[in-house]
């Protein structure tokens, strides 16, 4: 059976993801990307950069500031109001979410199993979620600032520049991939919830009359990236927020979720109709008109802003979760051969073997000038196979003795266990072939 458990020691043993500060004894919310990790979320990055904006005319990117003028967060209403409700267990005095049954009933169970019948919660109380930080050498409420609590802020109040110095007209995009933070009251399962965290946020200006219209799009759009980027279909499914739900600024909301083993539909992105608050708000705390103008419209006007917004996080631990398999005897990390962090891994057949290692290695080479490539030369050749298994290499090459006669070498494929001889100059052809039809 498929546990979040395995997944996690997967991550750990194969170099995705570390326990941040592990070495004194960690920080919770907190997660290192090892080098496997790395190359994953680079593949997540750039999928979602080529389809966001590399392949489109309407949208332009954009990298706003970690830390933002004060004055942004409390126009936007997050110095106020960007909380959680905070409960105190009197027993043990844990502090969690109030808003979390299955956290608090989890929490009472605890204590039913040590003997203590009753738990009583303190009254919950609002807890602000934004990491607070100081500018210069005092530190006082003049200098006090705050870490992003999300990026789209920085996209808003640069509306303006962007109108000002690209050819985008409505309806169009500014897209963004950076940090964000958010101090959790209680972080927990694995990735899912973080306290930093990376996010791929696209806010999508319309006019009024095309909001709806351009959520539908958005939503189909979303959703068909989700599946090129191999998640299974059956594990994915749409949610639409309640309306006591929703953030008080949307007219309509929706999430993408993701079956995850034991958790069940959690969501991995969101996507939004967020009106036309933002621009307004930023407009009235700023004194700047931030209407937008055109000839098509007789009068200026707020767009409305359809915003899809995913967490990396979220994304990577789905991917890996999709693609963990416990096949007999090996485990096996079925990745989208274009995700992958390794697309082969190149070994002679006996490292000790100078000949052998010679040509491997002259193939590992050329190989690394136009694929991601992997060298392993450790242990017999049948460890080696199970190691690039659960790293998600979908091809090994090895060089045998038949490759010094004839120039052969035995290409093993990761989720069959085929093996075929290739010749060690078509290779180049041969994982081009295989990436491409990959990518349909």
């Amino acid at each position: 059976m498929k546990t979040i458990d395995a997944i996690v020691a997967l991550a750990k043993r194969r170099g995705f993801v570390y326990p941040s500060s592990e070495l004194y004894g960690g920080l919770g919310g907190f997660y290192d990307y090892g080098p496997l990790g790395v190359a994953l979320v680079r593949s997540i990055k750039d999928s979602w950069w080529k389809t966001i904006v590399d392949l489109r005319d309407d949208i332009v990117g954009l990298d706003s500031c970690i830390i933002l003028n004060p004055e942004v967060w409390r126009a936007s209403g997050h110095v106020a109001s960007f909380t959680d409700p905070l409960t105190e267990c009197k027993v043990c005095h844990m502090r969690i979410r109030a808003d979390q049954p299955v956290d608090v009933a989890a929490h009472e169970a605890m204590h039913r199993k040590a003997g203590i019948k009753t738990v009583e919660w303190t009254e919950a109380r609002q807890f602000n979620l934004l990491f607070r930080s100081f500018v210069g050498p005092v530190e006082d409420s003049t200098s006090q600032v705050y870490l992003r609590g999300e990026t789209c802020q920085g996209i808003f109040i640069n509306f303006p520049n962007v109108l000002a110095t690209t050819r985008v007209r409505i309806p169009f995009g500014i897209a963004q991939i950076g940090k964000a933070f958010r101090n959790e009251v209680t972080p927990g399962k694995y990735l899912f919830r973080v306290r930093e965290f990376e996010q791929m946020e696209l806010e999508y200006f319309v006019h009024p009359d095309q909001a709806g219209e351009m959520l539908a799009y958005w939503k189909n759009e979303r959703f068909r990236w989700h599946l090129e980027m191999g998640l299974g279909r059956e594990r994915l499914r749409f949610r639409q927020h309640e309306a006591d739900e929703r953030a008080h600024y949307a007219a309509d909301s929706w999430d993408i979720e993701y079956d995850f083993p034991e958790w069940g539909f959690r969501e991995i992105e969101g996507i939004a109709n967020r009106t036309d608050f933002d621009l307004k708000t930023h407009a009235r705390h700023s004194g700047r008109d931030l209407r937008y103008r055109d000839s098509q419209s007789p009068d200026p006007y707020y767009p409305f802003v359809i915003e899809p917004s995913i967490g990396i996080s979220r994304m990577f631990l789905a991917l890996l979760a999709d693609a963990y398999h416990e096949d007999g005897k090996r485990t096996v990390l079925r990745l989208k051969s274009g995700l992958a962090p390794y697309t082969a891994a190149v070994f002679p057949l006996v490292a000790n073997k100078p000949e052998l290692a010679s040509q491997a290695r002259d193939i590992y080479v050329r190989l690394k000038q136009l694929f991601r490539t992997a060298w392993d030369d450790r242990g017999n050749i049948g460890k080696r196979y199970l190691t690039q298994d659960e790293a998600g290499t979908p091809w090994c090459v090895t060089v045998d003795y038949q490759t010094l006669s004839d120039g052969s070498v035995t290409v093993r494929d990761r989720d069959t266990t085929s093996q075929e001889r290739v010749s060690r100059d078509r290779l180049n052809e041969y994982f081009g072939a295989k990436l491409s039809i990959s990518a349909k």
